[in-house]
């Protein structure tokens, strides 16, 4: 609310900008702390029905690309059950396209969001999503091994990836993704068509992040993944949520505890390498054995650690001796980018290059991971609720009639030179926005519905207690009902 003059009395009228007030207003005749400041992004109050509409609209985007079954070269599409339901797969066909990759990490991030999404908004269409792509998946994998057994090389390549994996972008999401599906659904192992069990895919798929991805290790203690590119003995920053959580889940999955110290000895073994405690930041890349390392502290890389955190949290149990040093790692991460958040509630494509382009999908990591952070008690509500609410401000302004995700960069790879993240391309075609949008959509509508957020002389508060008090300016009661300032 502003006040405006009426010739010399104050009325309280409808907010307006203070670049369009038209009367003399000053210090002495107007409280100047009320007028409404000229923000670029929404600001304020949020009603957690506007985050699930917003959330909704991506799911209508995306529900519509869901392919359905196989297709030939002239288009004829055969489904996986009724009349014209495949049960061996003739040459020439595969799977239906649609606008994403279903068995990509990107597409893997987005069951696991989808599925939460379910869980925290109670909207069943989100999971059926998940439920349809894995029938689909259950279905074609043993018909494009059937067919395939003998040639030299599959003619599918979205099958290819699925059936040989050859780095944790191919199979660490998605393998994580279906053992949550699996463990959330109690039927969801059992074959509803011709198809081998969902356990050979995942099972097909973590063979590959426990055996097949490169790992690197200076000693008893010491073990991560790494790659011999763009230089030999590379540790990227992304295989730390590529991999670990993988790890750590098959605990869970298996009963197994002793993924759990597998995945806790690796993360460690990132963060000695890749964290820049000076900035309470990771940094992209790490070549072992250099002693100058380059240090580019690319934002959705500091998303994919920051979800590996979050993970693992969720992931251990309470007792494991890890945990305090991974809660601990959490805390610190989250006030080492809190420092580096835009004003319009981005965060920048590199993080502390303030003249790098504003980034979707690392805002919604952070906006989904601080979010739930507090709602797990492992950060103050009162301290980072503004935060994620302020980026998801700015996220839904990237979120389009149609559904689509903007402002999301492409696939990167990595450099030693700044040019290179200042100018990566950015798509709402983009796989690698709609994910960690719908998951911040869903811990927010959470969030919003446990906590309660309020304006206080106009700045935003999270309050633990509804706050009813109807004046712009108030002080805080035990009641709730709060004390207007005059």
């Amino acid at each position: 609310m502003t006040l405006a003059l009426i010739g010399t009395t104050i009325v309280a009228c409808k907010p307006v900008p203070a670049s369009q007030q038209t009367e003399e207003i000053n210090d002495a005749t107007t409280p100047l702390h009320l007028l409404k400041p000229e923000y670029k992004v929404p600001y304020g109050e949020l009603k957690a029905e506007d985050v699930k509409a917003a959330l909704d609209r991506i799911y209508t985007y995306i529900e519509a690309e869901r392919p359905t079954g196989f297709v030939d070269a002239d288009g004829n599409v055969k489904g996986i059950s009724g009349d014209d339901a495949i049960t061996k797969l003739p040459e020439g066909y595969t799977l239906q396209r649609g606008a994403f990759r279903i068995g990509s990490y990107e597409w893997g991030i987005t069951y696991q969001a989808l599925l939460d999404a379910a869980k925290t908004t109670g909207d069943a269409r989100y999971s059926a999503y998940v439920a349809n792509v894995m029938s689909l998946l259950k279905v074609a994998y043993p018909l494009f091994r059937q067919r395939d057994a003998a040639k030299a090389d599959i003619e599918d390549a979205q099958m290819k990836q699925i059936i040989y994996p050859y780095a944790l972008d191919d199979c660490g999401t998605m393998c994580t993704a279906m053992m949550k599906y699996a463990k959330d659904n109690a039927d969801a192992q059992k074959a509803t068509a011709p198809a081998m069990p969902l356990d050979s895919l995942i099972d097909n798929y973590f063979n590959f992040v426990e055996f097949g991805q490169m790992r690197i290790s200076s000693g008893p203690g010491d073990e991560l993944f790494a790659r011999n590119r763009p230089q030999h003995n590379t540790v990227w920053l992304d295989d730390m949520y590529m991999g670990i959580p993988t790890l750590a889940y098959r605990s869970v999955y298996t009963g197994n505890p002793s993924f759990s110290d597998e995945a806790a000895t690796m993360y460690k073994s990132f963060v000695r390498r890749m964290w820049v405690p000076e900035r309470q930041i990771y940094r992209h890349g790490y070549v072992e054995g250099l002693r100058q390392q380059p240090t580019y502290h690319w934002a959705r890389a500091n998303g994919w650690a920051l979800l590996t955190t979050v993970e693992l949290l969720d992931m251990l149990p309470e007792s494991h001796p890890d945990r305090p040093f991974i809660l601990n790692q959490l805390q610190m991460h989250v006030a080492g980018l809190c420092a580096y958040q835009s004003s319009e509630g981005f965060w920048h494509q590199l993080l502390d290059r303030s003249d790098s382009y504003l980034e979707t999908s690392a805002t919604a990591i952070y906006c989904y991971c601080i979010a739930h952070a507090i709602r797990k008690g492992w950060i103050e509500g009162i301290t980072y609720g503004g935060v994620a609410q302020l980026a998801w401000h700015a996220i839904s302004t990237k979120i389009t009639d149609n559904g689509r995700v903007e402002g999301t960069c492409v696939g990167t790879g990595m450099a030693f030179d700044p040019a290179f993240y200042y100018y990566r391309p950015v798509s709402s075609a983009a796989a690698h926005g709609y994910g960690p949008v719908i998951w911040a959509a869903a811990e927010m509508y959470a969030l919003l519905n446990e906590w309660h957020p309020r304006t206080n002389d106009s700045g935003l508060h999270y309050y633990e207690q509804k706050q009813t008090n109807p004046s712009p300016l108030f002080y805080v009661t035990s009641d709730g009902t709060g004390e207007a300032v005059e």
